[in-house]
């Protein structure tokens, strides 16, 4: 019986983890080329080569360009343009549609667009035209390869270039033209080993928006914050009947996020049923006043703060009969602030923490439900707080996996929490777990793609495709997922400190792929939290570990949905009890498996 289960969690793995590989990272909507105007082009002729216009391609030119009427010839200009096209699952590119002229040749293509694409690209992306003989009347796709960079190497710039090789061109003038480091440059571009070749082409990060375009964004950024502060106001700040509503689900995939056209006294959902989402809580948000939470906390003195994170302290206090936690920030954490509040007065749910109201005075705060019994990290390792059992571990994971499934499955549009750790796990007083801190939160459309984004988050949960190029996808928080995963077995931490041997720190991820990829994972149970003693089933971890490996896949795109996670977990945990180590010997005859014999 125990090897039938086996095998059928081992079909859950492969299940989760099917997926098609690519060797393409993952595209973003906005690229820059950098074109060699040559003489005799045009402004109009070139922004017709890019599907483009003048004024655009004038916007992200700073002083390249004095008006869309003119440009000067034999400088180079940069276009921006959607890095949007997986070629062949092996490099990203943009295709532009281009009119043939009467006598084009592929040669005179690749010099209308200065060399951005070649003549064997036009070829391959032409197959039905004989090279030698272009219809007059005929119509070409022309590739554009391109990047969406590395933020891992830079994080200040957003924008990357796609830039030919001239004659004349040297690694050092490439540098100072574009005003970066030319060690960037030869990080980007580890295969290129001469930058004088005068052919071929580089990638490298760029800034491409001219001042006065930067100015118009700043602005914006500030309007928009007065503009939502007041709108909040407007919209939350009203008393609400609290109404409670029952309700079961039976198909998951009918949840739908109230929207910002709801009934204001949309209520709750509170029964959960096996495979079903957990209860969904919907409160409207409060605005509160800086005397009020003052006086709260006790004008948030030392003895009522109660944590500190990267953007506030957050202090304990008792507000209108309700304990809660104020988390205050400075005005600089205004899009966090925001992300935060967007995300919280949206989206509901058990599992994630509630928010009760904010204040904007002074400083910027929110206010949540107090939860009682602090986060994962402080109880996997305080040495003031007893052990959590194995069972209440496993029911931890479950509850954090449904509260991301939520965020990732049933919210349009879907977001990215992108700061998944256990310090962000809560645990309330009956040991069910809230997920918190939702500062970094990333909105995606479904479908859609994104920029970029700067490198944010905690080290040691970070993905390699996120650390290396700032993709952003929900397999972001799936591989963080893993890692915690990793902590709940082990307790130690994502990154774990040298020994005082001479090592030197490792991740957790890797610790683990060590030992996973050992026969029978003999050396498993030497990563167990000690202080669970031989409490605990050992197939149980096992399972556990194989979940969090897959979790932490190198390719996002083997990575399991979160959907999946919450059902293997939930086989997991019906499957878990406190276990007596000797009966549990007695009755499973696994003495040998746990000896790693």
């Amino acid at each position: 019986m125990k090897a039938v289960a086996g095998y059928l969690w081992l079909l859950v793995l492969i299940s989760l983890c099917f997926s098609v590989k690519s060797k393409c990272p993952k595209t973003c909507d906005l690229a820059l080329a950098s074109f060699y105007v040559w003489p005799g082009s045009t402004l109009t002729l070139v922004a017709d080569l890019f599907d483009s216009s003048a004024e655009t391609i004038v916007d992200y030119n700073s002083g390249r360009i004095p008006n869309k009427d003119s440009v000067r010839s034999d400088i180079r200009i940069n276009i921006p343009f959607a890095c949007d096209r997986c070629v062949a699952d092996q490099y990203l590119a943009h295709e532009f549609g281009y009119k043939v002229i009467g006598g084009d040749t592929y040669e005179r293509v690749v010099s209308n667009y200065s060399s951005l694409t070649t003549v064997q690209s036009l070829i391959e992306s032409n197959p039905l035209y004989d090279p030698n003989n272009i219809p007059d009347t005929g119509n070409l796709n022309v590739s554009v390869n391109c990047s969406c960079g590395n933020s891992q190497i830079s994080k200040e710039f957003g924008l990357f270039i796609t830039y030919p090789l001239r004659p004349n061109d040297t690694l050092d003038s490439i540098a100072t033209s574009n005003n970066i480091s030319a060690d960037w440059i030869r990080r980007y571009n580890p295969d290129v080993l001469n930058f004088s070749q005068g052919s071929g082409i580089i990638f490298f990060p760029g800034k491409g928006l001219k001042g006065g375009v930067i100015a118009i964004i700043v602005v914006a950024a500030v309007v928009g914050v007065l503009l939502l502060a007041a709108g909040i106001y407007y919209k939350f700040y009203r008393k609400v009947d609290g109404k409670l509503i029952s309700s079961e689900f039976e198909d998951q995939s009918s949840h739908h996020l109230y929207g910002p056209e709801s009934s204001s006294d949309k209520a709750a959902v509170t029964p959960r049923k096996a495979g079903g989402l957990a209860g969904i809580t919907v409160d409207k948000s409060v605005e509160f006043s800086y005397e009020e939470l003052a006086k709260a906390s006790d004008n948030f003195s030392l003895a009522n703060k109660i944590g500190q994170g990267g953007f506030g302290a957050v202090y304990y206090a008792e507000l209108r009969g309700e304990k809660a936690a104020i988390k205050k920030m400075d005005m600089e954490a205004s899009k966090e602030f925001l992300a935060e509040l967007k995300v919280l007065t949206r989206v509901h749910h058990l599992n994630l923490v509630r928010l009760i109201g904010y204040c904007v005075e002074g400083s910027l705060f929110l206010v949540y439900e107090f939860i009682e019994n602090g986060n994962l990290s402080q109880h996997l390792r305080g040495s003031e707080r007893e052990p959590m059992p194995w069972s209440t571990r496993v029911q931890i994971a479950l509850d954090s996996a449904r509260g991301l499934e939520y965020i990732h499955e049933h919210t349009v549009p879907v977001y990215i929490h992108r700061d998944i750790k256990s310090a962000n796990i809560l645990i309330d007083k009956n040991f069910h777990a809230k997920v918190a801190d939702f500062g970094l939160t990333k909105l995606t459309e479904v479908g859609g793609s994104s920029l970029p984004t700067r490198l944010v988050g905690t080290f040691g949960y970070m993905p390699p495709e996120y650390a290396q190029y700032g993709d952003v996808s929900p397999k972001v928080d799936v591989y963080a997922f893993g890692v915690v995963i990793y902590e709940l077995i082990s307790a130690k931490e994502a990154i774990v400190k040298p020994d005082g041997s001479g090592s030197e720190s490792k991740g957790l991820v890797g610790l683990f792929e060590d030992v996973l990829n050992q026969p029978d994972f003999k050396d498993l149970r030497k990563l167990i939290d000690p202080r669970l003693g031989e409490n605990y089933p050992v197939d149980s971890v096992r399972k556990m570990a194989q979940l969090a490996k897959a979790c932490t896949h190198e390719n996002p795109q083997l990575r399991p949905s979160m959907r999946s996670i919450v059902v293997a977990l939930m086989t997991l945990s019906s499957n878990t009890e406190d276990w007596d180590v000797g009966s549990f010997y007695e009755n499973q005859g696994l003495v040998n498996l746990m000896s790693g014999r």
